[in-house]
């Protein structure tokens, strides 16, 4: 982890809190998923899964801290491998691809939330159910965000590493 990634990592990690405050008038509605979605991509699993770490922490403690917190840390880390694993199989990978990605860790995340409720009451499928509604909310705002923000963090992630390598060896 060098300074250069560190930068990134608190640039993107600073967007998606300032982001899921801001939107946190529309049930699960935020940037989050799709900025890490975008930073395993381009920056690792490793990168992502720090990234997941950092935005759930410190948006939490303006949000409320609850046992949510450790499935929310989970579920955004396994959307980070599953993203970071992604960018390094395949190149280049296609929007339409990222799109239902994304729509599918909306509903990937609210299943893996729901886990507490099974862990807490032992009863998963009627919380799951009544969660469907959040679900697609978040599916459809994480295809939103990532069209929003995948052109624009992926021009300035490579202007800046381009910027910064050549300079180092100029």
């Amino acid at each position: 982890m060098n300074t250069y990634k560190l930068t990134l990592l608190a640039i993107l990690a600073a967007i998606a809190i300032v982001g899921r405050y801001w939107f946190s008038f529309i049930p699960n509605v935020q940037p989050v998923t799709s900025i890490i979605i975008i930073a395993g991509l381009l920056l690792g699993p490793v990168s992502a899964v720090i990234l997941a770490f950092i935005i759930t922490f410190v948006s939490n403690m303006l949000l409320g801290m609850g046992i949510w917190t450790v499935w929310q840390i989970i579920s955004w880390g396994i959307i980070g491998i599953l993203s970071g694993w992604m960018g390094k199989v395949f190149h280049p990978i296609s929007l339409p691809f990222l799109l239902l990605f994304a729509i599918f860790s909306g509903y990937f995340f609210g299943f893996i939330i729901s886990l507490i409720t099974y862990q807490i009451t032992g009863a998963f499928w009627p919380y799951y159910i009544s969660g469907l509604p959040f679900d697609t909310n978040h599916a459809i705002g994480n295809a939103v965000f990532m069209v929003l923000f995948y052109p624009i963090i992926t021009f300035l992630i490579r202007k800046y590493a381009s910027n910064h390598f050549s300079v180092k060896r100029g």
